[in-house]
């Protein structure tokens, strides 16, 4: 009995914990908002998409106005220098306004270490390398969870749903979380497949350029589809 009721145990906390990051994110299908809405919450509006896209380009365009073909390298500390320092004004802006602030802050972290690593090896596709990680580990975790019949989605959505784990009985409900969860792998893998390459080529340029490309532009689509499905399984009562 005790083998059958631990995994429900541990299912449950973990879809308490991804659910509740969902409804903080805006997305929670009780709440009957528009697919549009929910998109455009989940990026953060245009705050938000300034936040994550600006600094990347910033970097991108630092390094391609003092790219020397000759040495195949551009300005490393002034291109890390700019990206970090405007992520970092992001966050300082928002700490004053005393709005929330985590995910600038997150952003930032990620950025200074990522700059921390380029600087100490002197490689600039070395930026790159914990976003390979981030999506090295979130896509082999969704694959996973999939593939073992307990998809990261489907426990997002039984907890804010209010089923738990119920929805495992519901043979629909398995098979729409099984393959929006191998579709969410299938992104992060995509992005690795088209980018790691890139990094051993050491192609600062294209692996920039790739990164804003299959970033929100791919994200976006993913979750209305992700909303879109979830609707179609929790229609709303008539009122």
């Amino acid at each position: 009995m005790d083998e059958t009721e631990t995994p429900a145990s541990a299912s449950e906390v973990l879809g308490a914990a991804l659910g509740s990051a969902a409804r903080r994110a805006g997305l929670d299908p009780a709440e009957g908002r528009s697919t549009g809405h929910v998109v455009w919450t989940a990026m953060g509006g245009w705050r938000g998409i300034l936040e994550s896209v600006l600094p990347g380009i910033v970097f991108l365009v630092a390094w391609t106005l003092t790219y020397d073909s000759e040495t195949r390298t551009g300005n490393l500390p002034l291109s890390l220098g700019l990206s970090v320092g405007l992520a970092a004004v992001f966050t300082i802006v928002r700490l004053i306004q005393r709005q929330s602030a985590s995910a600038a802050i997150g952003g930032l972290i990620a950025a200074a270490a990522a700059a921390g690593l380029s600087l100490w090896t002197g490689r600039g596709e070395d930026s790159f390398i914990p976003g390979f990680l981030t999506n090295t580990i979130y896509g082999t975790a969704f694959l996973v969870s999939a593939l073992v019949g307990w998809p990261l989605i489907g426990l997002a959505v039984g907890f804010l749903m209010g089923e738990g784990t119920a929805w495992r009985a519901d043979r629909r409900k398995r098979r729409v979380f099984f393959w929006l969860s191998l579709a969410w792998a299938s992104l992060f893998a995509l992005r690795l497949i088209v980018q790691v390459p890139l990094y051993f080529a050491g192609d600062v340029t294209a692996l920039g350029t790739l990164k804003l490309v299959m970033g929100l532009p791919l994200f976006a689509p993913l979750v209305a589809v992700t909303w879109l499905a979830v609707r179609a399984l929790y229609p709303r009562a008539p009122k």
